[in-house]
């Protein structure tokens, strides 16, 4: 058995059926400008959640033109249905232009995707970990922004914050990842691994992390009482850990 089919064994066999069935089709539309297509995210990394994650594909063609996208257009309503969300669509000219402008989403690409047709365009991709290093940054920051802006939004009901905490913890997981790599630290699998992990790699207190991690997953569900509680905390939580970027900076060790 291949490492692909390996991979995708730990996939539903519907999920799997449907993977097959979407190359089969998009190879078919679109014919010889079709170079590749990587699945990405939980599904290549083994956090696909059945019933909650989506799966995430890029199509890496010969020219992303409105003719092309509206190919697609005609397709997607079906394949959305089916979980899988609109794909990346990009050339190799974009992919390696913009290196330099979305290191960590690509860096979580080469190390964790699936190669379901075509060529591998993530095999010989460098990426500079100094730009890593200048996002996971500013995404961090940008994460605790928005958490505050979005809560006051949502009036800091219930509601709103059920669907805030898993939102910026899903957000946050690839700027950890990306810390660890920064430090030449092993990477554990998984988000329930790498949480753990936090204490021991980053010096940073992980709990509430986790806990959020298990509304993610639909493994807890607090009370309207424990709901602003778990979201002040995981509020201070996201704070200590940009205090805690700060030292490490200031320490030289990213």
């Amino acid at each position: 058995m291949t490492s692909i089919e390996t991979r995708l064994q730990t996939l539903p066999p519907e999920v799997r059926r449907t993977l097959r069935s979407y190359v089969d089709e998009v190879t078919e539309r679109f014919g010889p400008s079709l170079q590749a297509v990587i699945l990405y995210g939980s599904a290549a990394g083994g956090d696909f959640l059945p019933g909650r994650s989506n799966l995430n594909l890029l199509l890496l063609l010969s020219q992303c033109d409105g003719a092309t996208l509206q190919r697609y257009g005609k397709a997607h309503r079906r394949w959305s249905k089916e979980g899988l969300v609109v794909p990346l669509f990009l050339s190799e000219t974009d992919l390696r232009a913009s290196a330099e402008v979305f290191p960590l989403e690509y860096i979580e690409m080469k190390e964790q995707h699936v190669l379901l047709a075509g060529r591998d365009p993530f095999s010989d991709l460098p990426i500079d970990l100094r730009h890593v290093r200048l996002q996971c940054e500013q995404e961090i920051r940008g994460n605790l922004l928005r958490l505050r802006q979005r809560f006051v939004e949502g009036a800091g009901t219930q509601e709103a914050i059920m669907m805030l905490l898993p939102l910026s913890l899903t957000a946050l997981l690839p700027c950890l990842r990306g810390l660890l790599r920064l430090m030449g630290l092993p990477i554990p699998q998984g988000a329930e691994a790498l949480l753990s992990n936090m204490s021991s790699s980053l010096g940073f207190d992980s709990q509430v992390l986790q806990e959020v991690l298990g509304l993610k997953r639909g493994q807890i569900s607090p009370g309207p009482l424990e709901t602003p509680r778990l979201f002040e905390r995981y509020l201070a939580s996201l704070q200590s850990l940009v205090q805690r970027l700060e030292r490490l900076k200031a320490e030289g060790r990213l």
